[in-house]
């Protein structure tokens, strides 16, 4: 299977032909259309090339969960977004606390066959934050898990966190940790500032977030392993990455595209779409962690691809579940908040939503290897945008098996034309190839 991309800008540069054959890019300028030989001809003239882009946070709910989303319906969403590859969050039930549940989810993503699911493992048994999983069995077993995470929880037991960062340095592995003191969030349900006191919600204070990012870099730099900070929301948090980088802590975090777009405003409708955790904060906040990708101290995008049915959603504020689907608006967003706005290049949206979340999740080499560069030799995972594209967002058109998007509605610059996944096309013209589905 062979593809010559004509005139396409890879990150957004000179435009030039890139040539595909046998899962791999085989030429790139006058040599690919020499070459090409009976390639299909794919016209690709003022759409940017992107190497496909990796998820380091994704929900997909199986085992347990299948009416809220399925390993194949979230790979669906995942390769219209754009994606190649995506990490699979452990909070399933049962849980992704043992070798044969990775394992399963590992085999699930196969065969839906869209994009490269690589497991998140458990750092606790159950997610109770009590023992530590089977974290060597995991990383021995067929899926190979690197990251490691409780999210949905926070691993609050500071000795526990320890273990966890002391046991994962045997495998260069990584805990990714969702950064949330309970007791300071008991029944909060938005941030704590003027809108909650306005709106008579109970109040998610910064600190929460802040002060166990604050605890795990020390506690990384003690024990000289990686931790990974998930969903970065408050200027203070920022600062804290900003000054453990400084010192050489082996620290990277993560931005959502919701914390780099939305307020804690839109509270004030009492639309459960735009509860979530952590919480949508303040302008300030917002423009911090912006700053923050821009200039590197937040390393990477993730999706915090969280789909809930309607009966979750649909419902009070106060019994709404948290969370908000985002994998097939996510580079949109990352276009019209950083690129648009003259804040990042598409070299740079190469690095934060592909390069570095494969690096960081250590599947950046070896048979299924992501986030590589877009240069002769390399796997063909491949992501075609067109950066001049204006669209608006349709819930009810998703892939994912749940509509509980925020930005029914909004305008977006920059969309997913095709999607490559090692030469083979997922989506071609903004819709999925349903030979590869079926």
């Amino acid at each position: 299977m062979s593809h010559l991309l004509r005139g396409v800008a890879p990150l957004g540069g000179t435009p030039t032909d890139l040539l595909i054959v046998d899962g791999r890019i085989a030429a790139i300028g006058p040599d690919a259309a020499r070459e090409a030989g009976s390639a299909e001809v794919v016209d690709a003239g003022g759409l940017v090339a992107l190497p496909g882009l990796v998820d380091l946070h994704t929900h997909l709910r199986e085992p347990g969960r299948e009416d809220a989303e399925t390993v194949l319906t979230g790979s669906r969403a995942a390769a219209l977004g754009g994606y190649t590859a995506v990490h699979a969050m452990a909070n399933t039930s049962p849980v992704a606390d043992t070798a044969g549940v990775v394992e399963q989810v590992l085999r699930l993503g196969q065969d839906a066959g869209l994009v490269d699911v690589f497991p998140v493992g458990a750092v606790s048994v159950g997610l109770r934050g009590e023992q530590l999983a089977e974290l060597g069995a995991m990383a021995q077993s067929a899926a190979r898990v690197r990251v490691f995470s409780d999210d949905g929880m926070c691993v609050h037991d500071p000795v526990l966190m320890r273990r966890a960062l002391e046991y994962v340095k045997a495998f260069d592995g990584v805990v990714a940790q969702h950064a949330q003191e309970p007791r300071l969030t008991r029944e909060a349900q938005m941030h704590e500032g003027v809108v909650s006191a306005e709106l008579g919600l109970a109040g998610w204070p910064a600190v929460a977030e802040e002060s166990i990012v604050a605890r795990d870099v020390l506690l990384a730099q003690h024990v000289g392993s990686r931790l990974h900070v998930l969903h970065v929301s408050t200027a203070g948090s920022v600062e804290i990455v900003r000054w453990a980088k400084a010192r050489g802590i082996g620290v990277t975090a993560e931005a959502t595209p919701h914390h780099l777009s939305l307020t804690d405003a839109l509270a004030r409708s009492y639309d459960p779409l735009f509860k979530v955790n952590p919480p949508l904060r303040t302008p300030e906040d917002v423009e911090a962690v912006r700053a923050g990708l821009a200039d590197g101290t937040i390393d990477v995008v993730g999706t915090d691809h969280a789909p809930h049915t309607r009966e979750d959603k649909d419902c009070e504020w106060a019994a709404a579940a948290f969370g908000m689907t985002g994998l097939e608006t996510a580079l949109g967003i990352v276009s019209t908040t950083m690129v648009a706005t003259g804040r990042m290049t598409w070299a740079d949206v190469a690095r934060v939503m592909s390069a570095t979340p494969a690096r960081i999740g250590r599947v950046d080499s070896g048979p299924r290897a992501q986030g590589r560069p877009l240069a002769v030799g390399e796997p063909a995972n491949v992501t075609l945008v067109d950066p001049a594209a204006r669209w608006t967002v349709d819930p009810a058109a998703h892939a994912s098996t749940s509509r509980n998007s925020p930005y029914g509605g909004m305008e977006l610059t920059g969309r997913v034309v095709a999607t490559f996944l090692r030469g083979r096309p997922t989506v071609r013209d903004g819709a999925l190839v349903e030979a590869v589905v079926a």
